[in-house]
């Protein structure tokens, strides 16, 4: 029975560590937007595709390994991992 001067405040201190940080996340804003995150999910983030004017070239930017396919015969605006 002396456990339980242990187990009662350890679970009401837990409970309130628990409300602390729900009502920390209400005030932050957490669940401000809830739609967003999914909508966020149907828009595509991929890189565009690249400019068909400049087929063949090396792109330019710095840091990236992407080069364009240069069979001009098979070229639907990929790219490909150099």
């Amino acid at each position: 029975m002396t456990i339980l001067l242990y187990l009662i405040p350890a679970a009401l201190a837990l409970g309130a560590l628990g409300l602390a940080a729900f009502l920390w996340s209400l005030k932050s804003g957490q669940y401000e937007d809830l739609d967003g995150a999914a909508q966020r999910i149907l828009f595509d983030d991929d890189a565009p595709l690249p400019d068909p004017k400049r087929h063949g070239q090396e792109r330019d930017r710095p840091g990236q390994n992407t080069r364009l396919i240069s069979d001009s015969s098979n070229w639907k605006g990929r790219t490909t991992r150099a």
